[in-house]
């Protein structure tokens, strides 16, 4: 019988509180990777495909090398194709398809949550990475391998030691991630003011920023309507925001850790933030996870002393305080009561602000290298506290390689970060550049810095396809997601990535010359390739041009806005941004070859091998699916199915307290006297029965002396 007063192990002030941190953000990982591989798998045949826009096989040259030559030069398992008897193409897919499918094995299974699984998922999507070209060179596609390759640091085991219990090198490893997020949010504060970017020092980007994103949301249109000075205000708190709350990632009080975290979390809008939202409500977090400890500092006072508690809460309040009077003097925040509402304006030059980055940049590093140091020590105390010589030595030798391998990734981590000030990057030691330089090509640690200028002040601009027959009744030619009708409202398409339409985005900002892959588009088009018309309307019946590909194609430049106050869209005419072609024209055949997008050697011939049979077949099956619908169904069939899992294992492992505990001992003592009220009465049957058979026997001894 379990007490009802019994409670789990305790495992330490810090590694107990641990471990639901360190499952959310594994999980938040393994359902990322899950969008990420499904996203991209729907766009191979028109990014990569054979008659793509950029054929992944262009960047594989096979020159006879030995394979470790190969994959030193370009780590991909791509090179593994031919072996196979695989196109690349049919290997992308192919590799694409097991990262999905591990990826949702280890959002469903916990135990697949693996160091193992994590490693095989960042070898995935780092070999579609060498090859992606333009199409996967953004951002978040570098911020996925580098928190992807942490993930292998910090999840346990299961695999090789058949627990998931919690190890003592466990915060260690997760302090990267901590030391990632102040990296990300910090460089991205900083870039804003040193691209003297005059929205961002204005205090005006926001009054742009919703119409001019590469993909506006429904709810952009909305928040767009507001008045200027709440832009303005929301201006002053995303530089708060993301260069003054990073620093408290560091504090020593969980509860400015906390405050931090409610203010990255408030920043973000999509899925997974939202998620961790609700999740806050029990204050656990999982993705870029910032306060994941209760008791951070073993040897400071315990919580139940009222001189350290108001210690920590004086403490608190003055440095919320010092940020709130920081921000009213650096911004100048006044009451406007004409306009009913706030007045703000940069107070500071830009020589203030860059010998303030000059000053901290460096403090900041020796900020993490504190911090991490602590995190060190205090697992080399726990190590040195398990019972047991060979126990004690095994544990010992796991947290010096831990240890080391996490002030490798901290010390390389430093050349990308110091990015955002020269002198502080010059001072770096050689022996750092030189290990940054040999990890580069694996995608280990990276630069951020997001909307470092703003773009569409004068108008959002947009590229408009247009196509005929006759070159004189010209179509336009509508994309899934990208503006170009004004009436339509702009889609919801988290979590998918439409990875052309982003391209458009960036093409608009500059002429055709300097988006090679736009010629190729239009190449296609003519062409009527079904893969690249897919990009741009999955049901290709929406395509103006699906049963006869057109004569002519041309482009033109447009200026978007948001319409006010009745929706969605106004433009204005801007300019030709692409000349009209057509097959054999001139013009796009000498920007072919300039662009080196003609492909004089034949495509591989296709191959009938069963995996090659397999994967076209699955091709067949999600043809014509939207891909954000397939993305979500998946998302939403995987949390119905954990959440199914949690309950049920929730209501048998939930603790019997209270009345219940009451009911259920009653109950436990009502059948106690049941069970000895039976055993009595079979007591007495098995009497009654001996008394029966000791008569039987005196009757039977009579009868005989009778006889006799």
């Amino acid at each position: 019988r379990t007490s009802p007063t019994s409670r789990p192990l305790h495992l330490g002030p810090d590694m107990g509180d641990i471990v639901l941190p360190r499952r959310l953000f594994l999980w938040s990982m393994a359902a990322i990777y899950l969008a990420a591989f499904v996203s991209l798998y729907v766009q191979i045949p028109g990014l990569y495909g054979n008659e793509g826009l950029l054929p992944a096989r262009w960047q594989l040259r096979y020159s006879g090398k030995p394979l470790e030559e190969q994959l030193l030069s370009s780590p991909t398992l791509l090179w593994l194709g031919p072996r196979l008897g695989l196109d690349t193409h049919t290997a992308m897919e192919l590799l694409c398809l097991v990262g999905s499918a591990l990826s949702l094995a280890a959002v469903l299974v916990e135990a697949l949550r693996d160091s193992v699984v994590f490693f095989c998922l960042w070898a995935l999507y780092l070999s579609l990475y060498q090859v992606g070209q333009v199409f996967l060179y953004f951002q978040w596609d570098n911020l996925l391998l580098e928190t992807g390759f942490l993930c292998i640091l910090v999840a346990p085991l299961t695999i090789i030691r058949g627990s998931r219990g919690v190890r003592e090198h466990d915060t260690v490893t997760f302090w990267l991630i901590r030391w990632l997020l102040f990296r990300l949010m910090f460089a991205s504060g900083v870039v804003k003011l040193t691209s003297r970017c005059p929205t961002w020092w204005g205090l005006t980007a926001l009054t742009y920023h919703y119409e001019t994103q590469c993909i506006p949301t429904p709810l952009a249109w909305f928040v767009h309507q507001l008045p200027v000075w709440w832009q303005k205000l929301s201006v002053v708190a995303t530089f708060v925001v993301e260069i003054a709350a990073p620093f408290l990632f560091f504090s020593p009080l969980r509860r400015l850790r906390l405050g931090a975290f409610y203010l990255q979390v408030g920043k973000f809008d999509s899925f997974f933030f939202f998620l961790l939202v609700l999740l806050l409500k029990k204050k656990v977090f999982s993705f870029y996870n910032v306060a994941y400890y209760d008791h951070p500092f073993s040897v400071l006072p315990s919580s139940d002393s009222r001189l350290w508690s108001w210690l920590s809460y004086l403490l608190e309040l003055a440095v919320w305080s010092l940020m709130i009077v920081a921000t009213i003097l650096c911004f100048d925040l006044q009451v406007d009561k004409k306009k009913n509402g706030i007045s703000s304006r940069t107070a500071f030059t830009y020589h203030q602000f860059n010998q303030f980055l000059k000053t901290v940049t460096i403090p900041c590093i020796w900020i993490g290298v504190l911090s991490l140091l602590w995190e060190i020590i205090k697992a080399m105390f726990r190590c040195a506290c398990v019972s047991g010589f060979l126990k004690r030595f095994f544990r010992t030798l796991q947290w010096i390689m831990f240890a080391a391998a996490t002030a490798a990734m901290f010390a390389v981590s430093l050349v990308p970060f110091s990015y955002i000030e020269y002198d502080s990057n010059a001072r770096l030691w050689p022996e750092v550049r030189q290990a940054y330089d040999h990890v580069d090509r694996f995608q280990l640690v990276n630069s951020y810095g997001l909307f470092r200028r703003m773009t569409g002040v004068g108008g959002r601009p947009e590229v408009v396809i247009e196509g005929s027959y006759d070159g004189i009744k010209w179509t336009e030619i509508e994309f899934m997601y990208k503006p170009g009708n004004l009436s339509a409202p702009p889609p919801y398409v988290a979590p998918h990535q439409p990875r052309l339409d982003w391209q458009m985005w960036f093409a608009a900002l500059g002429t055709h010359t300097q988006a090679p892959w736009f010629t190729s588009l239009m190449y296609r088009l003519l062409q009527g390739k079904r893969d690249v018309i897919e990009l741009i309307q999955t049901d290709v019946t929406q395509y103006p041009f699906h049963k006869q590909p057109p004569a002519y194609l041309r482009a033109h430049r447009y200026k978007y806005w948001f319409t006010e106050p009745k929706r969605w869209w106004r433009r204005v005419y801007d300019e030709e941004y692409y000349p009209t072609v057509h097959l054999g024209s001139t013009v796009l055949e000498s920007m072919l070859s300039q662009y080196g997008l003609k492909d004089k050697s034949p495509p591989r011939r296709v191959s009938n091998i069963t995996v090659a049979q397999a994967v076209r077949w699955v091709r067949s099956q999600v043809r014509g699916v939207p891909p954000h619908i397939l993305i979500w169904t998946l998302m939403a069939c995987s949390i119905s199915f954990c959440l199914l899992k949690g309950l049920r294992n929730r209501n048998k492992e939930m603790p019997v307290t209270g009345e219940a505990a009451v009911a259920v001992n009653a109950q436990m003592k009502k059948s106690d006297d049941q069970q000895a009220v039976e055993e009595d009465e079979q007591e007495g049957e098995d009497s009654k029965e001996e008394d029966e058979v000791e008569e039987e026997t005196v009757t039977d001894n009579k009868e005989d002396e009778a006889e006799k």
